[in-house]
């Protein structure tokens, strides 16, 4: 800066001193042709001393081509008229990469990956001086291709949608430690599409529709299992109680046979002959017997009561 100052000093003195004549042994001043010409040449030097950096860029100050070991923030800024200050992105920028791949089991793969990555805008001349300007193109677009076939290459095409994730962890890893040596930051990464032969697609399908089949059938299979077994069951439930309840009906009638042979040896405990006699006489209903008899006498035949009266 005091660089640029001294010369713009020298600049406005060489302009001041260009007016001053000598007249009559006097001098004085006043303005001629020389001093606009070096108005112009102050001015174009004054131009040249004046440059911005835009917005979300960082500037790589260069001294005759050499890189300085400082950066421009943005804005605007004084150099000298010898340098060159070249203006590079630092904000988060987005490359999405088209690739083929080769999966473990030598199936072709197309892969579409995504990156977001932004310099360090800090170190931003460390990029410009050992890479360049273009370090998209030299340095990461290599870096990552390297990086992509490489984990892809770990995993067979069968287990690489379904380790999506791991993948793109894997890689994101291998390309945040190459990059930072050159001062880029990985922000993300991400693998936006797998893409496999149609004949890979095919065979795929056609094993998925086999073991839905295939499952299908073990379920239908499992289902008539377990219905046999409620049927077997129901039988075995069925049978225990039908004999459940002939047990239950045998105890029954054998305690009602026994409550009635109790009953009965009670009553039969309790009859005496003259208890009989009395619900014999309560009994009889008046009529004499038509045949009386015994082992030794004739039985006699007919009504004694009419017999008697005759």
């Amino acid at each position: 800066m005091k660089l640029v100052f001294c010369t713009l000093g020298v600049g406005l003195i060489a302009f001041l001193a260009l007016g001053i004549t000598k007249k009559g042994g006097k001098l004085s001043w006043r303005p001629c042709r020389r001093q606009l010409l070096s108005l112009v040449c102050l001015l174009l030097l004054a131009a040249g001393m004046i440059t911005s950096v835009p917005t979300g860029h960082t500037g790589i100050l260069t001294t005759f081509g050499k890189v300085e070991d400082v950066t421009l923030e943005a804005g605007v800024h004084f150099k000298l008229p010898y340098q060159n200050v070249i203006a590079m992105d630092n904000r988060t920028q987005k490359a999405v990469i088209d690739m083929s791949c080769f999966s473990s089991d030598i199936q072709e793969v197309a892969v579409c990956y995504s990156i977001n990555y932004q310099i360090n805008k800090e170190n931003a001349q460390t990029i410009y001086k050992t890479v360049g300007a273009n370090y998209y193109d030299v340095l990461m677009i290599p870096r990552i291709q390297e990086a992509v076939k490489s984990v892809i290459a770990k995993y067979t095409a069968e287990n690489l949608i379904a380790s999506r994730e791991e993948l793109s962890r894997q890689i994101t890893d291998i390309l945040t430690s190459d990059l930072d040596k050159y001062n880029i930051i990985v922000i993300n990464t991400a693998i936006e599409n797998l893409d496999f032969s149609d004949a890979f697609t095919n065979a795929v399908e056609e094993k998925q529709v086999a073991e839905q089949q295939k499952l299908k059938a073990a379920i239908e299979q499992q289902q008539l299992t377990l219905e046999a077994e409620a049927a077997a069951e129901r039988d075995i439930v069925a049978a225990n109680a039908e004999s459940e309840v002939k047990r239950i009906q045998a105890e029954a009638e054998e305690y009602a046979g026994e409550c009635e042979a109790e009953m009965n040896k009670n009553i039969a405990a309790s009859l005496t002959p003259a208890l009989i006699d009395y619900y014999y006489a309560n009994a009889w209903d008046g009529k004499l017997p038509e045949i009386v008899g015994s082992d030794t006498v004739l039985p006699i035949l007919g009504n004694m009561e009419t017999d008697l009266a005759n």
